[in-house]
């Protein structure tokens, strides 16, 4: 795929502050129509790394492009919906006048207003609250008012800083199902988290920064590999004085599952353990590979950097 077919192309980018490297040469490339993740501590460079993208901050050097257009480009940054993490929503305005405010500022007319603001505060759960003043919504609603101006103007890419921060596990759940209609229409939706569990569950491809390098970067299976285990459940436990043959059974993390570690990793292994539980009369209702997780990765990554230094 060529840069001006990309979402987002960025090639060895640098952002310096003096003697403070935010960027060191980041390079990546986000293809349309993504959920893509970009994962690190607070200070690794991911802010800083949309920033550039939005056309907010000029980098020291290197080059990036939005939609085939440099960074900066108007016709680029009106096809752009962005929600900072720290956003300050005016608490005067109601959730309706402030959206009719913004998309005004954007230049939807009066008629596409009425139609889309009524849409997405019940799509954001924020049906009812029309009457009320932002200055008595919870962070979780005026995160979910955030996201509902930044998707307004139906934006082609969408930059989201921390977008459940604050929000419930029923809130992160329906905000998860809007970002994946929103990919499913096309839009590509590019993610600046340090909750690792939540990007694992969500992105297609993801990206690892650490103190302004870009670690790792690919698609989520490429990055969390099977492991030399099975995860596995029982429709009643096993019996603890039951003796296993070239395996080891311990409780997973994961409630009601067992974790099976197999003395030999050749292909016809999980065979053998199935067989035994065949003869011990037990009935599986769960089996599966047991596969890396991002947090293992971020994990190895600081572990080695440390090590490194």
């Amino acid at each position: 795929m060529s840069h001006s077919d990309l979402a987002v192309s960025v090639n060895q980018l640098e952002k310096r502050y003096g003697t403070l490297a935010a960027l060191a040469g980041v390079s990546l490339e986000v293809e349309p129509g993504t959920l893509f993740g970009l994962l690190g501590q607070n200070g690794a460079g991911k802010t800083t790394l949309i920033k550039i993208l939005l056309g907010l901050v000029a980098p020291t050097a290197g080059t990036a492009s939005l939609l085939g257009q440099p960074v900066g480009r108007l016709a680029a940054r009106r096809e752009v919906g962005y929600l900072p993490e720290d956003h300050r929503l005016p608490e005067y305005h109601t959730a309706p006048s402030l959206l009719h405010f913004y998309g005004a500022l954007q230049g939807l007319s009066r008629r596409e207003r009425l139609a889309r603001i009524p849409f997405l505060l019940e799509l954001l759960g924020l049906k009812g609250r029309e009457q009320l003043r932002i200055r008595g919504y919870s962070k979780g609603m005026k995160q979910r008012l955030g996201l509902a101006q930044s998707l307004l103007h139906r934006p082609r890419v969408l930059f989201l800083d921390e977008p459940t921060d604050g929000i419930d596990p029923v809130g992160r759940k329906q905000i998860r199902d809007v970002l994946l209609e929103q990919q499913r229409a096309g839009v590509t939706v590019f993610i600046n988290s340090h909750l690792l569990g939540e990007v694992e569950q969500l992105c297609d491809r993801v990206a690892i920064m650490r103190r302004g390098h870009l670690l790792v970067s690919g698609t989520v299976a490429e990055l969390t590999p099977t492991k030399p285990t099975w995860l596995v459940g029982f429709e009643t436990p096993p019996p603890n004085d039951l003796r296993w043959e070239g395996c080891r059974l311990e409780p997973a993390d994961r409630p009601g599952l067992w974790r099976v570690h197999l003395d030999a990793a050749t292909p016809d292994s999980i065979d053998r353990f199935l067989a035994q539980v065949h003869r011990a009369g037990l009935r599986l209702r769960h089996l599966e590979p047991e596969r890396a997780t991002l947090e293992d990765l971020y994990l190895t990554l600081a572990t080695s950097e440390r090590q490194a230094s």
